[in-house]
Order: structure tokens, then sequence, then C-alpha cells
């Protein structure tokens, strides 16, 4: 079967999933890359890998695609010092970022690559020494300041900069905006990321296979359900593993609510930076009710630890899974009605209508994914176009718009709140009887795994590899923030610089989740 177009032996992975892994060349790189984009397919991820073979130690990269046929995961192996390999920033311009880091983390190096600043490493790291290579001194930071970014520099008649972070107010993580403008107005706006590099990937070699979903988890905690599952899934995947039908409903509920306390919280932050402090209080009160009956079904807030290997850690009693559709209609006639306020409220709507607008050409040249791609015409759902169990029996209806500013990304939110409400029901009221948790043995044999989850922001995704004593290898974690990261730059093009705060909020994208 050809599998995206590609011309290449590839290997079914077991997952529910359609999943495919296969070895590619320099050439192949590239064709493949080519391939994939002519018949509308995104790269989804890329990383580098430090493997052993016959006693010795290889560099290799990795990229996995999203095809309509589901995703392919292929390796190219590079051998030892600074391997190179063939560029893909000029086929999926967001590859850039991902590529740098890759050569942080591993000293693998994009051959052709326009930009090669140091992403992740922000000068404090000793030359020649990679925190996610074996064969090396794992100390790696040297004491003194960190180096000077060099900034993209705007010049002209009255253009003038403003630094914004990287620390701010509240408890964000850090992240540096550096903005070139002409009296409000931006003409250009560049990110600097990077400045908690917490050692995630590295910590995950230490930890044992069955224990891996908890550091997943708390990549984003935002996230923690779709990444706990993503993970769990690249591991089931790996080891031939499937969890039992009760337990796959059940990480779905997790997930639906998940994304329902996240776009509550949103809608109410963007009435607030919009002036409408009334949406705040009142959105901030649906997503504290939500987040307390969460943690009285399964133990936590943001039912972290919830999803582990093999299923979940609790069930749900037929007396809880009434309280959850109670809730599900008690807030929806809530939401429809602020709905309706913020669609009637002049003011609001002056803020949020062309504001932060990403067109349907950008987005899909700038590989924008998840709520906000949907929000700019990219009509990309997991749920929707590869369901997999419960997902193929719920039918989840799209959430879309094409306008691409902050009114469409909050449109998105609404629909998507409803959407997920109604999921929430219907599986309460569907979810099949059995068991919740399959026993998962340790890994004791060398093979990989793959996760791919539609979280509330969109794709996350998980690749897995286990050594031959079952331990974990390298565990690459990815998400959707970075392809989305980019694209807030544009969006911020030709605004002025008080909206900065709107469009940001609009996106909500994850500072952590794109320093692991």
């Amino acid at each position: 079967m050809a599998v995206a177009g590609l011309n290449l032996p590839l290997e079914r992975m077991q997952a529910p999933l359609p999943l495919w892994h296969g070895c590619v060349d320099a050439e192949g790189w590239h064709a493949a890359a080519r391939s994939v984009a002519q018949v509308g397919g995104r790269l989804l991820s890329l990383w580098g890998t430090d493997r052993t073979q016959g006693g010795d130690t290889l560099l290799g990269v990795c990229a996995a695609y999203a095809t309509t046929d589901g995703l392919v995961w292929l390796d190219l192996a590079l051998g030892d010092g600074r391997a190179r390999y063939p560029d893909l920033a000029g086929i999926f311009p967001y590859a850039a970022r991902m590529q740098r880091a890759a050569a942080d983390l591993l000293g693998v190096q994009a051959q052709g690559a326009e930009d090669t600043r140091p992403w992740l490493n922000h000068g404090t790291w000793l030359d020649d020494r990679f925190p996610l290579r074996r064969d090396g001194d794992p100390s790696i930071v040297q004491t003194g300041p960190a180096q000077d970014y060099p900034f993209v520099r705007v010049e002209g008649d009255g253009v003038h900069e403003i630094a914004v972070g990287p620390v701010h107010a509240g408890i964000i993580e850090p992240g540096h905006f550096r903005f070139s403008v002409v009296g409000e107005k931006v003409l250009r706006l560049e990110q600097r990321l990077g400045y908690t590099h917490k050692g995630i990937e590295q910590r995950f070699t230490e930890l044992a296979p069955l224990q891996g979903h908890r550091l997943a988890g708390r990549v984003s905690g935002d996230s923690t359900v779709a990444f706990a599952w993503a993970y769990c899934m690249a591991l089931e995947s790996a080891v031939g593993c499937e969890a039992p039908e009760r337990a796959r409903w059940l990480r779905a509920l997790l997930l639906e609510r998940e994304r329902v306390a996240n776009h509550l919280g949103d809608l109410g932050a963007l009435g607030n930076d919009a002036a409408l402090g009334f949406g705040l209080a009142q959105f901030s009160r649906l997503r504290e009710d939500w987040l307390r009956l969460s943690a009285q079904a399964f133990g936590h807030r943001l039912m972290m630890d919830c999803v582990v290997p093999g299923g979940v850690a609790a069930d749900l009693d037929p007396a809880m899974g009434r309280s959850l559709r109670h809730q599900c209609d008690a807030i929806e006639s809530e939401v429809r009605k602020l709905e309706a306020i913020y669609e009637s409220h002049a003011g609001l709507q002056d803020r949020f209508a062309t504001t932060g607008t990403v067109t349907p050409q950008l987005a899909a040249q700038l590989g924008l994914t998840g709520l906000a791609g949907r929000a700019s015409g990219q009509g990309a759902d997991l749920r929707c176009d590869l369901p997999w169990a419960p997902y193929d029996r719920l039918a989840v209806t799209l959430a879309s718009h094409r306008n691409g500013d902050v009114a469409a990304r909050a449109a998105v939110r609404f629909q998507e709140t409803f959407e997920s409400l109604r999921l929430v029901r219907k599986i309460c009221q569907q979810l099949p009887e059995g068991a919740v948790r399959a026993e998962i043995a340790p890994p004791r044999r060398a093979s990989i795994g793959a996760g791919w989850v539609e979280g509330w922001r969109g794709e996350v995704f998980v690749a897995l590899e286990l050594d031959a004593d079952g331990s974990i290898r390298r565990c690459h974690c990815h998400d959707p923030s970075w392809q989305n990261w980019p694209v807030l730059e544009h969006a911020v093009i030709g605004n002025i610089v008080p909206d900065f705060p709107l469009i940001n909020k609009s996106f909500n994208l994850s500072y952590s989740g794109h320093d692991l």
C-alpha cells in the first residue's frame, strides 16, 4: 500500500490509529517531505536521536508526518559527530525551529538551513556538549552571562523597538517578545523562547517505561490528559497491549473535560483582555465548578495521573456519571447566554473583529494547526479525520471558521465547548461495561511506539523508543505550539501594540510544552 504517496517500504505499527514507520537515506528524506507536501500532508514533528548500533553510538533525525492515510514516522541515520541532513524548512517553514532545537540538543545540523541560530541554548551550554547525547559529559552548563541573541533588526524613520519579557507579570513562564513598531503599529515581532529548559526528555531515560506517563502528563499542565494518553498510546503500541473498551471511553471523557476546562478559561480571559471583566468573572466561576467536579470524580482538578498504561486509574460510578451529565446541561445553558452577550457586545466585537487575522492561505503555508488552524479554514481534527475508539462511534462535529481573527478563534472555542459537552453526556450515557485497565508487563525488548491525540490546543504527539533491556532510550513529546508560535509573529503584524495581549491569548500557546 502506498501511504500518502510515499514510495517507501513502511511497516504498520500496532496502535488505535493508522501509524507507519520506515527508514530513509538523505535523498529519501527530502523526497518524502516533498511527496507529503504535494498531497496536502503536514509535518507533525521533527526531532533528533542518539542510538546504539553494534556498540557504536549513532546520531539520527526523525520526522513524523500527518497524512490522510495516518501518521508516518521516518528515520534517517546520520552517523556520529556534527551530523548533517537535508533542510526541510523550504518545504515546511515551521520545521526551522524544530531543526534548531535538534541542533542544540544533539548536534544534528540541517544542511542548507537559512536560520542556524541556537534556539534552546541561550549561550550557557558548553561548546560541543549536547544534553541528549549519551556518550559525553552530562554536565553542559557553564557559568557566566548568557550570550546576546541576534534579533533581526528593522530600520527606518520612526522605527523603534519594544522589548517585552522574558519575565512577565503573573505566573506565566518566561518568553521574550521583541516588537519593531512605528508609533503603535507593529511592523515585526520576533520571539525568543526556551528560557527554562527543564531536561524533561533526558529525565524520561531515567524512568521505567511504566512510570513515564506521569512525566508526560507534566509536559504542559493544561494538556495533562492529552500528553498522558499520547504517551500511553505510544507505550501500548511498543509492547503490543490494548486498553479495554471501557478504559478507552473513559480516556475520551477525561480528554473532553480537559477541552471544556481550557475553553471556559480562555473565553473568560479573552473577555477580560477586551475590558469585559464580567466575562472573566462568569467564565471563571463556571470553570471553577467544572474543575471541582473533576476533582470529585477523578481525584484531581486537572485529572492529572488519571490516564495510565493499559487504561485509566479509576472507574466512574453511575451516580457520578449522572452528576457529570447534569453539570453539562447547566453549564451549556449558561455558556449559551454568555455567547449571546459576547456576540451582541459592540465594544468587545470591535476589539475582536479583524484583530490578529491569519488568512486561510497564510495558515496553510505556515502550518497553523489545532483550534487556531480551524479558525483559519484548516479543517484538521483527529477526532473527525482519523477517529480512534471511542471517537469512531461518537461522530464528532468539526468546529471551523474562515475569518482567522480573534473573533473567529473565540467562535471556534464556543463551538467546541458545546460539542464537548455533548460528547461528555453521550459518553456517560453509553459507557460500556468491563475492566478499566489491562496489566502491562515491564518491556524486555527493543521496540518503538507512537501516540497521537487531538488535545484542546491541537495535535499532541509522543514518539517512544525502548532499548533492548526495555528501558526508555528516547521519548520525544511534541506540543502543537511548535507550529503555532511562529504564526503568532505574523498575526500581530499591522495591529497596534495594545492588541498584542488579546491576540496572544486568542492563541494561548504553551511555553512549557515548547521547552522540555
